[in-house]
């Protein structure tokens, strides 16, 4: 267990925008922060950071809370978790002990990420301090360039060539054989004999973008038959290779402040412009580029270079899938190296600082690169050279930006000399195509509609009971934002609420906890705001506060100022607003009342009790006559509204 002591610690060192910013390249907004949303695929930013109140909303999925949430939700991480991340994050120290490692256990996330840390420990431990470590591992990596504050940097390891090493020092730790198979160090043969899964091999591990290990990559180093160069770890619960890029927990904050991202095909070759000085780089691990990989670096940059290695073949199978970098908006350029290297062998061969100039005089934008390959293939084929134009048409329309694909087609144009109309006559096929394949996609698709992306619920088809609890919603909103807003000279809203619930109890617990808490706080002479509940709350009512302070759209303040465009202020509007929001509470209380009573009444009838049936029917009309006076107080017809 963690301490209360060190929790508080750590929120009291929490900044909100340098957790998120870890993450999600955010953008100033007057006083907030926006940026896309990390959870979801959007063109458009609805993610919304608001310092002043500690909290995040991410309209697009509807996820909100303050800066552990985000951890918690981006990460996958379970609270104790989330702490202990941030604890690291700010120099807080959490005493470890044995017992806590397995009361982790339960938990099968937080088992791994556990497991893995000290596989990772376990490793460097072992290139550094092992003399066969020292002796096969370290020597490779120092003879491959690769300086000792690198080498940490990436946290590289060696395992031993002994089948079981890894295995059983594992096992003497506590822990268990099945966890040691699900995170893929140990692989079991028919008959049940396990072995360590990266025996003998150099160790380069996987990090989530919090730092975390959550997998490996191991090369062997000898020539033995039958094994694979590089080995892998497997799909696990914490690592999905097409969702990871190798070298982005390390590279994010040099690619924000270079404003672009290199992308390279290996573990080797990342380390390699590291060691070059080039630290803005990422790898896709020799698997082809996923959508997912792709959205993970347009979190932090909207510019790619592609380094392709001098192999005409290899690049002609490259290229095949990159056209999706430019679908999801990206802007992508690519450095050719010459023939017969790559980023690893390239930078070790001419140094640091011709390597770094040769990547800044050889970039050219992808459509011209592929445009001058598919030229050269053709030669004087007519037929090639007219698939080289369709090929290249194509890539073009996937450009989600109408300039960008304009300035392509005139460029396209002269590199192809064919006129632009013709390439507009193809392009323009090629959109109608993909529009057709959309709407038949769509025409097949009946799931259910996506709910309103505004934190308000549609009144149509509430119960009565969830029409209470709309309006009380609608009463915490306002307390949260508004508390101590004056209604009359000596009356403020809080006042005004208290008074008026005094013989009303909320419906809805986690409303009624706000409540209670601005009441109690009162009656201590305190006055507490959305700030309290963000650090005193639980995730379920930070949720709450979250989406009932924050707002999606505001009016500019230059439409009144400048353009004499008024709104009506929603402060302004309280002596109003506020009680008819307590009288339409009080109707749809009633509502609920009758409803309830009603059930009451056929409950007494079937089973024949005439006198409860008398009674109840009494306190029915009752309640009519308190809905019909409600009713006219806020000027509707009863049941109408």
């Amino acid at each position: 267990m963690i301490s209360r002591e060190t929790i508080d610690e750590v929120k009291s060192r929490i900044d909100l925008v340098d957790v998120i910013g870890d993450f999600v390249t955010l953008k100033r907004s007057g006083q907030n922060y926006k940026a896309l949303s990390p959870f979801t695929n959007e063109k458009t930013p609805s993610f919304y950071v608001v310092p002043s109140k500690g909290i995040f909303k991410d309209f697009s999925s509807g996820k909100g809370g303050d800066a552990i949430t985000f951890v918690m939700e981006h990460e996958g991480f379970s609270y104790v978790e989330a702490i202990r991340y941030l604890a690291k994050k700010y120099g807080v120290e959490i005493r470890e002990e044995a017992a806590s490692v397995q009361s982790d256990a339960g938990n099968e996330r937080d088992s791994l990420y556990i497991l893995m840390g000290f596989a990772r420990d376990t490793y460097v431990d072992l290139l550094f301090n092992h003399e066969e470590g020292q002796s096969i591992g370290l020597s490779y990596f120092r003879e491959r360039g690769f300086s000792d504050p690198v080498i940490r940097k990436f946290e590289l390891g060696y395992s031993l060539q002994a089948w079981d090493h890894f295995c059983n020092v594992a096992l003497a730790k506590g822990f268990s054989r099945e966890m040691l198979e699900k995170a893929g160090l140990i692989v079991t043969k028919e008959g049940g004999k396990q072995y360590d899964r990266f025996r003998g091999r150099v160790i380069f591990p996987i990090h989530n973008l919090s730092g975390k290990v959550i997998g490996f990559g191991a090369r062997i180093l000898g020539k033995q038959k039958d094994q694979p160069k590089y080995v892998n770890s497997p799909e696990t619960v914490i690592y999905h290779k097409s969702q990871v890029l190798y070298g982005l927990f390390q590279a994010r904050q040099a690619i924000r402040r270079e404003g672009f991202c290199y992308l390279v095909e290996g573990y080797t070759d990342v380390i390699s412009l590291v060691q070059a000085d080039i630290e803005n780089v990422v790898a896709s691990s020799g698997t082809a580029l996923t959508e997912e990989q792709i959205r993970l670096v347009s979190r932090f940059t909207k510019d790619i270079t592609v380094l392709f290695d001098g192999d005409a073949a290899g690049i002609r199978a490259a290229i095949r899938g990159i056209d999706m970098v430019l679908k999801e908006g990206l802007n992508l350029r690519v450095v050719l190296l010459p023939e017969g290297e790559d980023p690893d062998s390239y930078s070790r061969k001419v140094g640091s600082t011709a390597f770094r100039q040769y990547l800044k005089d050889h970039e050219q934008d992808f459509i011209s690169f592929k445009i001058s390959l598919l030229r050269s293939e053709a030669a004087n084929d007519p037929i090639r050279r007219a698939e080289a134009i369709r090929e290249t048409v194509t890539s073009i329309a996937v450009i989600p930006d109408p300039i960008q694909r304009s300035v392509y087609i005139r460029q396209a144009a002269v590199l192809f000399e064919i006129e632009e109309q013709v390439l507009y006559h193809e392009l323009n096929k090629v959109l109608i195509s993909e529009r057709q394949k959309k709407r038949q996609e769509a025409a097949r698709d009946e799931r259910e509609p996506l709910p309103p992306l505004e934190s308000e619920p549609p009144l149509k088809g509430l119960t009565p009971v969830e029409m209470v609890q709309f309006q009380e919603r609608e009463i915490v909103r306002q307390l949260l934002n508004y508390a101590d807003t004056k209604l009359e000279e000596d009356v403020d809203l809080l006042s005004y609420f208290i008074a008026e619930f005094e013989e009303l109890e909320f419906t809805h617990a986690g409303y009624g906890y706000i409540f209670s808490e601005f009441r109690n706080a009162r009656n201590r002479g305190e006055l507490i705001d959305s700030h309290y509940f963000m650090v005193n709350g639980s995730e379920e009512i930070k949720k709450l506060v979250t989406d009932l302070t924050l707002q999606r759209y505001y009016a500019s303040p230059h439409w009144r100022d400048k353009y004499h465009i008024f709104f009506e202020n929603e402060q302004e509007s309280l002596p109003r607003a506020a009680p008819q929001n307590m009288l339409r509470l009080k109707y749809r209380y009633v509502q609920n009342l009758i409803e309830e009573n009603m059930a009451k009444i056929r409950e007494a009838e079937a089973r024949g009790d005439h006198a409860a049936v008398d009674e109840l029917i009494e306190v029915q009309m009752r309640l009519k006559n308190a809905d019909q006076n409600l009713a006219s107080e806020l000027g509707i017809v009863s049941g109408k509204y």
